[in-house]
């Protein structure tokens, strides 16, 4: 006699597990299948090709109303389940019919998750799960506006498909990269630059803060920041949660989703659960394949045939929006783990396999996703990769068996392979050049341009000649910023501006870094560079300084730190002694100490006291003095015209203005500044990285000073009449040595590779350049002109305790 059994949601895997039911024994139950859905099986997957226009709903049909009919299955769509009585078995329908069970299967999937905005309520606020949903998208055209938060696949695919119909597209994602579950963030990179090559705004880090609405319909997206983004439709692609309600109603064991053990049998022995729904061993899943595998479990069940779902190490091969994305297994950094990375620029491909005790456990690909598979099995296999180590990223090509020369994937290339992807340049053309006698790489430069452009390929021009040259090869000493790259420093500013590259992710990419994020040598760097090229468009990484700057003190020998509030000019007021002495008080600080920059420095400050410390002196008007910082330290000043009678101009005034106006300036390496009220110099100007000199007829610039490890005497630069000219020209002269300077380069370095005359071109002979620089200076000063102190203060967070430093340095 048959049994009935009753499904509760029409999906795929439900449908899989129907189909593996029927195929083992067609008449062992009666079937009744409940959809909330108006349909049967379909291909959710491919509803985002059926959003781009390359297929249509009748293409995606995974079950006709023939194979329910060929299958004796009576189907309930666009029904749904309200209540279930486990003690008598019966499910009721929500127009009141009752139907008796032998044998219940959760197939209910998962919800849309919809963020509970301010507005999510309107018209024209979707998600992406559904056919409907699809079609509310396809019915947008030229001239509409669409936003779409969520950057992971969904999402991206709702924006590639709208896009491919001439809508204007945005995505706004919360994270720093896209797909971030799947990719990390150089493959992350390239998946945004692809997007945005199709017409696609892409806006990572962006946190959504409101939905506007007009006549209650969606008008617009307001992020935190007060960017408004307009829109007629807004889709939501954030995220799903497991349907359980029903469940939970029902007295049955729910978690994140509905729990089932390894025969996908919930809490109640008649009842199982199979898909988006369920959770086993403290796991949900939306991906296709285990869900598949969970459905064969569930047929044998039901069956009463013993059967076991496994979890299993999962890959992800995706083709989103023309763009080829693999992962498998963690990718994630961690101690002991090791990183092989293989980057193509110009081909747009880039590889990466996680290593950890001589065994792949992680993949990420991005472009050239052919080799997958082989990594993926070696993954599962735990496969020993010692022997092939040095061509591993190279894929099952290249393998030999034994150890092989890290040369002869460069030495396997045909001649046809192309190395320089900027001017299409073969590795034929290469060796061509190397036997007509161009030895070296300015000679092969010069004679086929091969790494002449952006330089990205240099490394692998050099292997070619190293190749073909053998041991008459001599590689060139050159100075990379570290290990991780072939370029110097001033290759990576120049490219930076050139290529506009504008985050961490797209130097390490587009300049073919050896390392994933960099290390701790050049992320400062590159973090002051981004910085000082793009203050608007780029974000500081506090990950990526110093130890001191991380931690807005001077660690000292001890553990304890050193605290510096900033006195403009030398200038303090009873006050603000008051409130450094109620600190010392309050806080037990052993030693309070009067500082060459005309500062007070509370030192032996514990690292807990830190932000309850600067918020008592915010109360007081004080702010950070940055004397840990590789930016404005101090400007020194006498008294000037106020008291001396020596004095010719107000330099204590001067100094406070320039004091006021340069503060949390960021630049290539800390900067000090003084003004003297004459040529006594009682500031001691003429040792500053830049200083100034008043003199009767107005003030005199200097520059290049030093009075560290190097004592160094300042040089003049020029000559100004009025405190507004010299404001102007020390700005100008701050932001050039921003933009231009070696991370880490004092003023004096600088002055010396560039020269004085070239300065004096830039700043004191073009009064149009000396604008633009102070107009830049001021613009980058309107965002990082602020007390970190006070941004800080009272926050109970885990930044004061110790860190792996970076380095640390001296205050003054």
């Amino acid at each position: 006699m048959k049994q009935n059994l009753i499904v509760i949601g029409a999906g795929m895997a439900s449908g899989r597990a129907l189909e593996q039911l029927f195929a083992a024994a067609p008449d062992a139950y009666d079937v009744t299948l409940f959809n909330a859905e108006p349909r049967g099986n379909y291909d959710r997957i491919m509803l985002s090709p059926v959003l781009a226009g390359d297929k249509t709903y009748e293409d995606i049909i995974i079950h006709d109303s023939q194979w329910y009919a060929d299958n004796n299955v009576t189907c309930r769509f666009g029904e749904k389940i309200v209540a279930i009585d486990r003690v008598v078995k019966t499910v009721t329908a929500d127009n009141g019919d009752v139907l008796p069970y032998d044998k219940l299967v959760f197939g209910t999937g998962s919800n849309p998750f919809i963020i509970p905005l301010p507005g999510h309520d309107l018209d024209g606020v979707i998600a992406y799960r559904d056919l409907e949903d699809t079609q509310l998208m396809m019915a947008k055209g030229k001239g509409d506006k669409v936003v779409v938060i969520g950057g992971g696949l969904l999402g991206l695919e709702a924006a590639a498909g709208m896009a491919a119909h001439g809508v204007d597209v945005t995505v706004v994602h919360i994270m720093g990269h896209l797909m971030e579950r799947q990719l990390d963030e150089a493959a992350g990179y390239l998946l945004k630059k692809s997007l945005e090559e199709k017409g696609i705004t892409v806006l990572c880090g962006a946190n959504s803060k409101e939905i506007k609405g007009t006549d209650g319909k969606v008008s617009a997206l307001m992020l935190d920041d007060g960017t408004e983004l307009p829109c007629d439709l807004l889709v939501m692609a954030v995220g799903i949660r497991p349907n359980i309600a029903l469940a939970t109603e029902a007295g049955l064991a729910t978690g994140r989703g509905i729990h089932v053990d390894d025969q996908m049998l919930t809490s109640d022995e008649n009842i199982l659960g199979v898909g988006e729904c369920v959770e086993h061993d403290g796991a949900v899943f939306g991906l296709v394949a285990p869900l598949y595998d969970q459905a064969k479990v569930v047929a044998k069940t039901l069956l009463g045939e013993e059967a076991k779902f496994t979890q299993k190490t999962l890959s992800t091969k995706l083709k989103v929006t023309g763009c080829d994305l693999f992962s498998a297994g963690d990718f994630a950094e961690g101690p002991g783990r090791e990183d092989i990375v293989f980057r193509d620029p110009a081909r747009g491909v880039y590889k990466r396999l996680v290593i950890e005790g001589d065994k792949i456990i992680g993949a990420v690909m991005y472009g050239d996703t052919a080799d997958g598979s082989w990594f993926f099995q070696m993954i599962k296999d735990g496969t020993e990769i010692s022997d092939m180590r040095e061509t591993l990223i190279f894929g099952p090509s290249y393998q030999g068996g034994s150890t092989v020369d890290p040369l002869s994937a460069v030495a396997a290339l045909p001649l046809d392979a192309e190395i320089c992807g900027c001017n299409g340049i073969c590795k034929g053309t290469i060796v061509e050049a190397i036997n007509d006698g161009a030895g070296d790489l300015a000679a092969v430069r010069a004679s086929t341009k091969a790494s002449a452009s952006c330089g990205t390929c240099t490394g692998l021009v050099e292997q070619v000649l190293q190749v073909t040259l053998g041991d008459s090869f001599q590689m060139p000493q050159a100075q990379p910023v570290c290990g991780c790259c072939e370029l110097t420093h001033e290759d990576v500013r120049r490219l930076i501006k050139a290529k506009e590259l504008k985050s961490q992710a797209a130097v390490w990419q587009e300049l073919g870094w050896k390392t994933v994020n960099g290390c701790h040598v050049c992320r400062p760097a590159i973090n002051y560079y981004l910085l000082a090229d793009w203050p608007i468009e780029y974000q500081d990484d506090p990950q990526s300084r110093f130890v001191n700057e991380r931690k807005h003190a001077n660690i000292q020998k001890d553990g304890t730190y050193s605290v510096v509030p900033r006195m403009w000019g030398g200038i303090t007021t009873p006050d603000e002694l008051r409130a450094i002495a109620d600190a010392a008080d309050k806080y037990n600080v052993p030693t309070v100490k009067v500082t060459g920059g005309q500062r007070i420095d509370l030192l032996g400050v514990k690292g807990a006291d830190l932000p309850s410390m600067w918020y008592d002196l915010n109360q007081a008007g004080l702010v950070s003095g940055h004397a840990y910082s590789k930016g404005l330290r101090t400007v020194k000043t006498c008294v000037g015209t106020d008291h001396c009678r020596f004095g010719t101009q107000d330099s204590t005034g001067l100094g406070i203005k320039l004091e006021k106006h340069l503060w949390g300036s960021w630049t290539p390496h800390k900067l000090k500044l003084a003004v003297s009220g004459c040529p006594r110099n009682c500031a001691e100007a003429t040792c500053k990285d830049i200083g100034v000199i008043c003199v009767d007829s107005g003030y005199e610039i200097h520059v290049g000073g030093a009075a560290g490890m190097e004592i160094i005497g300042t040089v003049v630069l020029c000559k100004v009449e009025t405190e507004d000219q010299a404001m102007e020209m020390i700005s100008a002269i701050t932001q050039i040595y921003r933009e231009n300077a070696k991370y880490l380069d004092r003023v004096h370095k600088w002055i010396n590779k560039v020269g004085l005359e070239w300065l004096k071109e830039q700043v004191v002979d073009d009064a149009e350049q000396r604008k633009a620089l102070a107009d830049r200076f001021e613009l980058s000063q309107t965002i990082y002109r602020k007390d970190p102190w006070a941004e800080h203060a009272k926050e109970k967070s885990d930044i004061y305790q110790p860190l792996a430093d970076l380095t640390t340095e001296a205050a003054e």
